[in-house]
């Protein structure tokens, strides 16, 4: 079995990355955003926090997926990227584990793609979590 990324200390609205998400303004704010907002439904077990200074949600204290934003993109990560289903081919980077989505301002993204992905990733680690229980 491997190991989780564990972050403890994760809060189910953490206002720190209430305030990380308002000091990002325009569009790649508004593009973290709308995929946290996004992330912060997936269920009511998903907490938060900032690591490595940007927003990072978890189960329990497993991080499974974060974003962050750029000067040209916002990066939508997932920390066990690589071991995801990813037919329409959104998921960039090589390697071991994580992989990430980058949204430009102005590029199509497919939102039902990435919205299946960030199902996939906390479902598998609501999986992870329990089998290490």
């Amino acid at each position: 079995m491997t190991q989780l990324l564990r972050f403890p200390g994760g809060q189910r609205r953490d206002p720190d990355v209430d305030a990380w998400l308002d000091a990002h303004a325009g569009e790649l704010g508004a593009i973290a955003r709308r995929w946290f907002d996004v992330i912060r439904t997936l269920g009511d077990d998903v907490v938060e926090l900032l690591h490595d200074g940007h927003p990072t949600a978890c189960i329990e204290d497993a991080a499974f997926v974060y974003v962050n934003a750029f000067t040209a993109h916002v990066n939508v990560g997932f920390f066990r990227g690589a071991e995801l289903s990813d037919p329409q081919g959104l998921l960039e980077g090589g390697g071991k584990f994580m992989r990430h989505v980058k949204i430009r301002p102005g590029a199509p993204v497919d939102e039902t793609a990435l919205g299946g992905l960030l199902e996939a990733a906390y479902v598998d680690m609501q999986c992870r979590v329990a089998a290490e229980s």
